[in-house]
């Protein structure tokens, strides 16, 4: 038996045995869940493989790109922005996106991060110089919603979807600010007087309904008492027309009366001289009275 033979036999056997397994270990790829590779041809796409096993063609297809498909945060960025009324804002956006078609992201465009951005800025720019600054302020949800609406659809064609486009603040410059503060305290200065000129028109207005209510129960009252009396003088010339002089002396005796009465509850120790004549009277005034 040639030894060198059996050697050489089995140097060949090592050989395509190495092969084999060389074959295998590039012809079988393990993608992880977060990833997409993108498999070239002699340079040309060939194929994009998902998570999982996946079979190349040893020797003639090789991995040209590892994609993440992760969803990914651009840096927050700022720019600055003119409104439709002519104030100059600086605007943070932040934005998130995702690769969905990675043959396109690695063939279409260079810098995605960079032209998101860019993208983002212009889009933005233009939203805010269709609104006034109170506008924005007000309307910030709608706007993000339009921005991220413009977003999604520029960057279709590099395979990314943006899943969130925020705008996080929208800054003045100092001398705007300034003014604006001037403004919102002239502002409330002036509902403070408003505030207090309403008062003192409701207290006027209270006071005067209060005076014209006062002076109507007054009239009332008066009203009363007038009628009260012109219906005492009717019943009093009612009998006078009917009795005579005797009812005129009768009421006229009456008021003597009550004068010396009202005379008699003054204060302190009084002397009352009483005529003759009155006397007189008040003795017809008895004999009227137990005459009636």
């Amino acid at each position: 038996m040639d030894l060198s033979n059996i050697s050489g036999t089995n140097a060949v056997l090592v050989a395509i045995a190495v092969f084999v397994i060389l074959c295998i270990f590039l012809g079988v790829r393990i993608v992880p869940q977060s990833e997409k590779h993108v498999v070239e041809r002699f340079g040309r796409l060939k194929s994009v493989l998902g998570p999982g096993i996946n079979f190349v063609v040893p020797f003639l297809d090789r991995i040209a790109h590892r994609v993440s498909v992760l969803e990914r945060q651009l840096p927050t960025a700022s720019q600055d922005a003119i409104t439709a009324d002519n104030v100059l804002v600086k605007v943070e956006t932040s934005v998130f996106y995702r690769v969905t078609e990675p043959e396109k992201t690695v063939y279409r465009i260079r810098d995605i991060d960079g032209a998101i951005a860019t993208t983002v800025a212009g889009i933005v720019r233009s939203e805010i110089g269709k609104l006034e600054l109170d506008q924005v302020q007000s309307n910030r949800s709608q706007l993000i919603e339009r921005v991220r609406e413009q977003v999604a659809a520029m960057v279709d064609d590099w395979g990314v979807e943006v899943t969130r486009a925020e705008i996080l603040d929208v800054n003045l410059d100092d001398a705007t600010r300034s003014a604006m503060l001037q403004q919102l305290n002239a502002e409330r200065a002036r509902r403070a007087q408003v505030t207090e000129a309403e008062g003192k028109k409701r207290a006027v207005e209270l006071q005067a309904d209060a005076e014209l209510y006062q002076a109507e129960q007054q009239a009332k009252a008066k009203r009363v008492t007038a009628e009260a009396e012109a219906f005492a003088t009717s019943v009093i010339a009612a009998a006078i027309a009917e009795n005579g002089i005797s009812a005129a002396q009768y009421q006229v005796a009456l008021k003597q009366v009550e004068a010396l009465e009202a005379v008699a509850k003054g204060q302190g120790k009084q002397t009352i001289l009483i005529p003759a004549q009155a006397l007189e009277a008040f003795g017809n005034a008895f004999n009227m009275l137990k005459a009636r």
